[in-house]
């Protein structure tokens, strides 16, 4: 367990690497001039350059990369627009697209373990043929309409939840819905497909055979060798909720780090748009790294070798 996390620890720091020059050199591949957005359009040229040589903007590149990352870890690091740190601007972002996130991924690996167990006990069932039609209609359904229906339903018609922000926990359950659903349809299309792998084992034939409870097999003997993929896509998904919630902050006015990129990225905010860039891919990581660490918990022959 040791080796596998100081190798996955390692890696980490190439990924990153990678990750921030990417970030930084595609970013000024985008035309438009942050210098002349701040100035505004009928700015004088040496109004311009004056901003430009106020931020670094007039320094080759890698001068500016490396003044991102010595202002990252300094904390010196500030937005264009605001003239505040980044770091201050985007920690509370982030801290809210991960709340929304991990409501998400707990509602989603609930409903969609369970439906996939139910699917893979009640094979070729008109139970089955039901979620197996929820999976294929969650993965189909637009984010950005299913944020409107709910909200039409639960906050204009029924006015149990409300419609948008953030506030307390009713907040939090409709933009966490929305934004689960997909992922919900997806685990449980996995859960079906690893425990149906499972079930056929001769393992779980025999321990059915001396008598034991089938709920007892399937619970304690079949779902937990059928976990291992399904972590797999439940640690996939979480990354991909962290960087992909902007449709869903966008309709339910979610203040999250997904809305503060997009915002950014059409203000040429290069600190901005690149530390939140990197937060996601920190993240992302660490979970990822996380999965792995949990595949030596659920199979001791991951631990040993």
């Amino acid at each position: 367990m040791k080796n596998l996390l100081i190798r996955r620890l390692l890696l980490v720091i190439p990924i990153l690497f990678g990750v921030s020059v990417l970030s930084f050199l595609l970013l000024h591949l985008i035309p438009g001039d942050p210098a002349r957005i701040i100035a505004g359009i009928g700015a004088a040229p040496e109004d311009v350059e004056v901003i430009r040589k106020e931020f670094n903007l007039d320094a080759p590149l890698y001068v500016q990369y490396i003044s991102f990352i010595t202002g990252l870890f300094n904390g010196n690091l500030k937005s264009i627009n605001t003239q505040d740190a980044v770091i201050k601007e985007i920690i509370p972002r982030f801290v809210n697209t991960f709340q929304l996130s991990l409501f998400s991924i707990f509602v989603s690996s609930i409903i969609g373990i369970t439906f996939g167990i139910i699917a893979a006990v009640k094979r070729n069932t008109w139970i089955d043929n039901l979620v197996m039609g929820f999976s294929l209609f969650g993965i189909s359904m637009p984010i950005f309409w299913l944020g409107i229906l709910l909200m039409l339903v639960f906050s204009l018609y029924l006015n149990i939840l409300p419609p948008g922000g953030k506030g307390g926990f009713q907040h939090i359950i409709l933009p966490g819905i929305t934004l689960g659903v997909a992922s919900a349809a997806i685990v449980a299309r996995m859960t079906r497909a690893s425990m149906l792998q499972v079930l056929n084992q001769d393992y779980i034939r025999t321990a059915l055979s001396t008598g034991l409870p089938k709920g007892k097999v399937i619970v304690k003997y079949a779902l937990k060798n059928a976990l291992i993929p399904v972590v797999t896509v439940v640690g996939l998904q979480f990354g991909y909720m962290l960087g992909g919630a902007v449709l869903t902050e966008s309709v339910f006015g979610w203040p999250g780090l997904g809305r503060l990129i997009v915002d950014s990225i059409f203000n040429r905010d290069y600190p901005v748009v690149q530390a939140g860039i990197l937060l996601i891919a920190v993240v992302f990581v660490l979970v990822n790294l996380g999965v792995d660490l949990l595949y030596a918990v659920l199979d001791p022959r991951i631990r040993r070798r």
